[in-house]
């Protein structure tokens, strides 16, 4: 009887130290997935918001199984650093623009071209389904969940400009490609970050800046000058990436690749949505104001395209150069913007 009853408690004990053991290991089923995001925008955009916001949308539906920390204002890697960061592991996932690395995406320079972009949302699709389409090398040592863009730059000045000749004397703040757009047009760029603007265009150390209207309102860039020249006729973009290191994307399996895939595709018209809600913010700003907003008429706005179509040319000879589809790659990419212009695909 002692014998079965010192068997009943070390049998019963064992039961309970396997129970306490089992209560302090997770299984593998509620495994967390923790992954870092770096994006350069600022925790207070819209973009970064709309990053957060994609975040928390993957965490909700795999039911907690990925938590995605976001690192804004490049507090992780620079915007300039953020894709290598990505490729070399330092962040597992990355938001920037293809065009703060010139030269490391020869194909993809051809979106941020000055092809007339009507908005953010056609820029953000069309961006997206250029990348998904043609699949390029240069972006194959991460995993694309999709592309955004900008909406139209625009140029905004102290000085009224009305036609090409208007800008022969004006110094523009402009930075990589818009900085070969305003030679093109006959004026002198100024190579300048967002941060210099107001305080530049304040003193007359410029005397005008190519940007997508959303930034006179979140740069306050409104308060120092006077017009808003419509150039939309040859907008051009900015392209900005969302990728994912690759050996991370391979190991989260079929069934969380998935989850990333289907928000990724939905907050493409989000981000674009977003950029073109920053864009009516900006000219109701620069309205509230009372600066003048200059439409170019139909001749003028011509003379602008003839001027700009050597940068065109010039991307694809530097394409072809590379063994790069360039013509193919611009002619399509002209021909989506009018479609989706025309609101004839989805």
């Amino acid at each position: 009887m002692r014998w079965w009853s010192l068997s009943s408690a070390v049998v019963t004990c064992m039961v309970l130290l396997v129970g306490l053991s089992s209560c302090g290991k997770p299984s593998d089923e509620a495994k967390v997935t923790e992954l870092s995001y770096s994006v350069f925008f600022p925790p207070a955009h819209i973009q970064c918001q709309t990053a957060q916001a994609w975040a928390d949308e993957i965490g909700k539906r795999t039911n907690g199984k990925v938590k995605i920390n976001v690192h804004a204002a490049g507090t992780l890697t620079k915007a300039e650093q953020c894709y290598e960061g990505v490729v070399n592991g330092v962040s597992d996932l990355g938001m920037s623009c293809f065009a703060y690395t010139r030269g490391r995406f020869p194909l993809l320079e051809g979106l941020d071209l000055p092809l007339g972009y009507p908005n953010g949302k056609v820029a953000t699709r069309v961006a997206t389904e250029m990348v998904r389409k043609y699949q390029p090398k240069e972006v194959s040592d991460v995993h694309v969940l999709y592309v955004h863009a900008h909406g139209p730059g625009i140029l905004a000045s102290r000085k009224p400009v009305h036609k090409l000749e208007d800008l022969a004397s004006l110094k523009v703040r402009a930075t990589g490609l818009s900085s070969k757009i305003v030679e093109s047009l006959g004026a002198t760029p100024v190579a300048m970050g967002q941060p210099d603007t107001y305080e530049a265009l304040q003193k007359g150390v410029v005397d005008a800046t190519f940007c997508p209207i959303e930034t006179l309102k979140g740069w306050k860039q409104g308060e120092v000058i006077d017009y808003v020249t419509e150039t939309s006729v040859i907008g051009y973009t900015t392209a900005m990436f969302v990728v994912m290191n690759q050996g991370v994307w391979d190991r989260l399996g079929p069934e969380l690749q998935k989850v990333f895939t289907d928000v990724s595709n939905e907050w493409v018209d989000k981000h674009g949505q977003a950029w073109d809600q920053a864009d009516r913010d900006g000219l109701a700003f620069v309205k509230e104001l009372q600066k003048e907003i200059i439409t170019l008429p139909a001749d003028e706005q011509q003379r602008w395209q003839t001027a700009v179509q050597p940068i065109l040319n010039a991307y694809v000879t530097a394409a072809t150069e590379k063994g790069l589809p360039g013509q193919q790659f611009l002619a399509d990419l002209q021909a989506m913007i009018q479609q989706q212009a025309a609101g004839t695909t989805r």
